[in-house]
């Protein structure tokens, strides 16, 4: 291979003027980069908090280092040749050099194609064979091999799509308690409020109210009064009838009940309280609080680094607990807008990815970079316990990123989610895995696990653009080879044709599912049946979708 001359021709160019002369394409930003600077510029995902973290820890800079270390080697070798070296000790350090600029190509498409996969969202290459498709939903459902029914999921329906309304991907979405409201929030440092048709006119009034009354607004309304409220469907009076029309099967208003501005950086977590305030955390390294009556941020609390989560006290939402990537876990005062309490990780890598609160508010937890779960006494504090969630073995045995901890409702439970794809259930009594669930693809990004209403399934977002479900309690008795600490036999939802960064269960389907009446010949009376499921995702593009499940007689 003869290596290429200059422009003029008058000399070979040099390994580097070569690398210098490949301008590569980086698909995020558009820009066109030199192939020896390609390592550097070129990101390996696109979750801006998972960059953010990578330049923040050796894993980064580890990268490059082979590379790197090959370059010094035969930069001194090259020095300390002399001219009395041998024809065949040169073509030696040329082939060397060749393989090192083919191995440094090599990697460098590999990522190219990593990026391009994850930015214009292809389609990934599946077997047939566990994939079934409605052409009339236009939703592509599978199952694992491992799982040869009955299915719970087939007949999943999509309801309504919410998309064309944020500017980039959703990274985190969170229903109200009541299920009535829907936050979402992420690229485009936005956080909006979505409503159910039929609570639109209770919420309306509720802000109508509050501006009237600006000087001394009426208190918080509770939970009683909207549960009285009645449940019928209100139009949105700026939607012309047509459209209404075409979305009268749609359970949410067609635009945001409200759109808040006021973040410079991209959300990362959402809490709600029981009054329908609202918590936004930010990688602007502040958390904003907000109340579906009001236009304008109540109060801002400020950080010294990104706010990667945040939970309001379950039984007292005066005070909420975040957790930044400073690794100080801080329990706010909202009234006294202070801290007061906090505490910090221990360890060389001190970066909290989650945070939530258990057992009723009586622990904290937090989530860390380097796979450790940390329970603190809330009333103090104080450090209490710890998880190392990796495997024993394999290549998931050092700790991966957390990127959620919740718990199962009604248990002393704890799901927690990784970046080394696998989603654990432990017991908080004794620390123990109880079920490890695999399917989903989870390498990179901020994706969270979590319950249906019920706790009697999970769902999580995957970067192979599937909402994959699993129930948490299988019945492992009807297969013979099955682990019981282990659950593969995943549903599987093809909806969206990006990463589904965000998948929710709705903590209230009896609100969007229209009960079935049962006749009962007894007493000769009506009593609603409500039996389903309804699932909420959200990609990469912005898009927002929502399905109902309804199961069949004899399952669920």
């Amino acid at each position: 291979m003869q290596r290429p001359r200059s422009n003029s021709g008058s000399r070979l160019l040099t390994d580097e003027e070569i690398l210098e002369s490949v301008l590569v394409l980086n698909l995020d930003t558009g820009e066109k980069v030199p192939l020896n600077k390609a390592e550097e510029k070129i990101p390996i995902c696109i979750n801006p908090l998972s960059l953010q973290i990578m330049r923040r820890t050796k894993e980064y800079s580890s990268l490059h280092k082979n590379t790197h270390a090959s370059d010094e080697e035969s930069e001194k070798t090259e020095d300390t040749k002399g001219s009395s070296k041998t024809l065949k000790t040169i073509k030696v350090v040329t082939n060397k050099k060749k393989r090192r600029i083919k191995r440094l190509i090599g990697k460098t498409v590999h990522k190219i194609k990593s990026v391009a996969d994850e930015v214009f969202h292809g389609e990934a290459s599946e077997s047939e064979d566990d994939d079934t498709l409605d052409e009339r939903r236009m939703i592509k459902v599978r199952a694992s091999n491992s799982h040869k029914g009955p299915y719970d999921f087939d007949l999943l329906v999509p309801v309504q799509d919410l998309g064309n309304q944020h500017n980039g991907a959703i990274w985190t979405m969170e229903f109200s308690h009541c299920g009535r409201l829907l936050a979402t929030g992420g690229q485009d440092n936005l956080l909006r409020v979505w409503v159910l048709k039929g609570a639109y006119a209770f919420f309306d009034d509720m802000r109508q109210k509050y501006n009237e009354a600006t000087k001394a607004p009426s208190p918080a309304p509770s939970q009683d009064s909207l549960n009285s409220h009645t449940n019928e469907p209100t139009s949105d009076s700026s939607s012309s009838n047509c459209e209404e029309e075409e979305l009268d099967h749609a359970p949410f208003m067609r635009k945001p009940f409200c759109i808040y501005k006021g973040h410079t950086a991209d959300l990362l977590d959402i809490s709600w309280s029981k009054n329908f305030f609202i918590l936004s955390s930010s990688m602007d390294k502040t958390v904003r609080l907000w109340h579906v009556s009001r236009k304008e941020c109540l109060c801002c609390f400020q950080h010294i680094d990104f706010v990667t989560a945040i939970a309001f006290h379950p039984k007292d939402d005066r005070y909420f607990l975040s957790g930044s990537l400073d690794g100080k876990l801080r329990l706010w005062n909202i009234p006294d807008k202070k801290v007061a309490l906090w505490n910090e990780v221990s360890g060389t890598t001190k970066l909290i990815t989650t945070a939530n609160f258990l057992q009723n508010g009586r622990l904290a937890v937090v989530g860390t970079y380097d796979g450790r779960c940390i329970f603190y006494n809330t009333e103090q504090l104080k450090y209490n316990t710890q998880i190392n969630v990796k495997s024993t073995r394999g290549r998931n045995r050092r700790g991966r990123k957390i990127t959620s901890v919740e718990a199962l409702p009604g248990e002393n439970k704890i799901l927690v989610t990784s970046n080394d794809s696998r989603i654990r259930l432990y017991d908080l009594r004794d620390q123990t895995l109880t079920c490890k669930y695999k399917g989903c693809a989870n390498n990179s990004s901020q994706i969270k696990g979590s319950f249906s209403h019920d706790g009697k399934y999970i769902i999580c977002g995957s970067e192979d653009h599937y909402v994959y479900i699993w129930k948490t309690q299988h019945e492992f008795y009807k297969f013979s080879s099955a682990r019981r600490d282990r659950n593969d036999y995943w549903e599987g939802i093809k909806a969206h044709n990006a990463v589904v960064t965000s998948a929710i269960f709705a903590p209230n389907p009896r609100l969007i599912i229209k009960p079935q009446f049962e006749f009962l010949d007894s007493e000769d009376q009506e009593t609603p049946a409500v039996r389903g499921e309804v699932l909420v995702s959200a990609d990469y593009n912005g898009a927002i979708k929502i399905f109902i499940n309804k199961f069949k007689p004899g399952s669920g």
